[in-house]
């Protein structure tokens, strides 16, 4: 599952090239640290909320970082623009900003909160993904506050993503194989039924599946 959150802040346009524009966004660190809080107070084993910034032309991330009015420290980011930020009260009480200078225009971009398993398994037995199911429906949970979670459905299996360059990947289900070209995703029905599942490639994202 991914929320997506558009940035309003405002920018300041800097000049790379007579054809190109860059613009820095400053986003306050207080809003990630909230998050944060209530995964590392539940202390979830199996699962982790990752922060991204969703790629496209418009929207690439050429550097960043993490600003206090005394401090500047480095900001880690990967290929896929996911954001690794610190969980930390000291920045949150010093109004740290996340600043990201992006390439293209920052008005078309968002933030991204997706919930996913802290580590993939190129093989799961049903108790072990089952698990990991739950961990994400306790997460989204807490995520959602009172007295929205009472409303929420629960979530309706999961999904499995792979890099670009694995597909078609092989999957096996209790010894019956499938070629699949994109993401996989596996309904509680199926996770009832199945006694183990496993793939030709190491899987990219677990994450919820929500009808």
């Amino acid at each position: 599952m991914k929320l997506r959150y558009r940035l309003t802040f405002s920018t300041m346009a800097l000049c790379i090239s007579s054809f190109s524009l860059a613009d820095t966004v400053s986003i306050p660190y207080a809003g990630f640290y909230e998050r944060l809080k209530q995964v590392n107070k539940a202390n979830y084993q199996l699962v982790e909320i990752a922060f991204s910034v969703p790629k496209t032309n418009q929207c690439t991330i050429i550097s960043g970082n993490i600003t206090t009015e005394k401090n500047e420290y480095p900001l880690t980011f990967n290929k896929q623009q996911r954001l690794y930020l610190p969980f930390d009260a000291q920045l949150k009480s010093d109004r740290g900003l996340i600043n990201l200078t992006m390439k293209g225009d920052s008005s078309e971009c968002g933030v991204a909160m997706q919930v996913r398993a802290k580590e993939q398994q190129q093989s799961y037995d049903q108790e072990t993904i089952v698990a990991v199911k739950d961990n994400m429906d306790a997460l989204l949970d807490g995520q959602q506050g009172f007295p929205m979670k009472y409303f929420r459905k629960p979530i309706s299996g999961v999904t499995f993503s792979f890099a670009e360059s694995d597909y078609p990947v092989t999957v096996t289900i209790d010894q019956r194989q499938q070629i699949i070209t994109e993401h996989l995703q596996v309904d509680n029905e199926q996770l009832a039924e199945l006694s183990e599942i496993s793939f030709s490639a190491l899987p990219n994202i677990i994450s919820p599946y929500v009808l």
